[in-house]
């Protein structure tokens, strides 16, 4: 049985322990946050054990890191003796945002690191999460780990020098995408829908066009120029998103978050 240690269990550290909950290995999971109320309302949710961070530190086989980057030093000076003394094989995931693997190898005495990048909606099981693996990552060590995460939805590996690109997409992305969500509601609020009506009927077309494109992978521009009619209602809305500036703000958003990462 392989011992999963979550230090850090808010938002994205409680959503990929949900996800190695629902993994179906034969695992123990310990909980540890330095609110234990936190880790005990996920424990009361999930199952596993609430925990502290030199448990975790001392017994687990994988050691999740799920603190903000601010938090990470006070947090590695409380468990650096113990992973020093530790004669046994373990891993670190970090989801620490802006330490790369080069820095988490100095830091962990060269242990083996996979770094991830996982974004909002793996919350209820559909999200988007990029990894990469250090070279000294075993094999098995790799497949127990894409096993471990797959309920929490996608994972796809990258270059680990994409990341800050592709993190923009993945991981700001959902906030632009509920914005959009946002403002088609209420423009057809405006136009007389409910909002409740208006934000389902606008979050039900970004799925199916998303499912579209994954599906065809036909050119984004190819899909909007199949629903653009000539002198139609939808060339109308496009040339005024264009007249506004639409498709630049997006770009112009995303090389906000790259320069912001680098």
């Amino acid at each position: 049985m392989k011992t999963i240690g979550f230090i850090g269990t808010g938002y994205m550290g409680g959503a990929l322990a949900t996800a190695a909950a629902k993994s179906g290995l034969d695992i123990r999971i310990l909980l540890a946050n330095r609110s234990s109320k936190k880790a005990q309302d996920l424990q009361e949710k999930i199952g596993g054990e609430v925990s502290d961070n030199k448990t975790v530190a001392k017994t687990a086989d994988y050691i999740f890191l799920g603190v903000k980057p601010q938090i990470l030093p006070e947090m590695y000076e409380g468990i650096r003796d113990i992973l020093k003394e530790r004669k046994d094989d373990w891993v670190i995931v970090s989801m620490v945002a802006g330490k790369d693997i080069k820095t988490l190898k100095e830091m962990f005495f060269d242990h083996p690191v996979i770094r991830i990048m996982p974004n909002m909606p793996v919350s209820v099981g559909s999200g988007l999460s990029l990894y990469a693996f250090s070279d000294d990552v075993k094999e098995e060590d790799r497949a127990f780990f894409l096993k471990l995460m797959a309920a929490s939805g996608t994972l796809l590996e990258s270059e680990e020098k994409y990341m800050p690109a592709i993190g923009g997409v993945t991981g700001c992305g959902p906030a632009f995408a509920a914005m959009f969500i946002e403002a088609l509601g209420d423009g057809a609020v405006q136009c007389g829908v409910s909002r409740k009506d208006a934000y389902v009927y606008a979050a039900e077309m970004m799925k199916g066009t998303a499912e579209l494109y994954l599906k065809t992978k036909d050119h984004p521009g190819a899909i909007k120029d199949s629903v653009c009619s000539p002198a139609g209602l939808t060339i109308e809305g496009v040339r005024t998103l264009e007249k506004l500036g639409f498709r630049s703000a997006l770009i112009e958003a995303l090389i906000a978050t790259f320069e912001k990462r680098v």
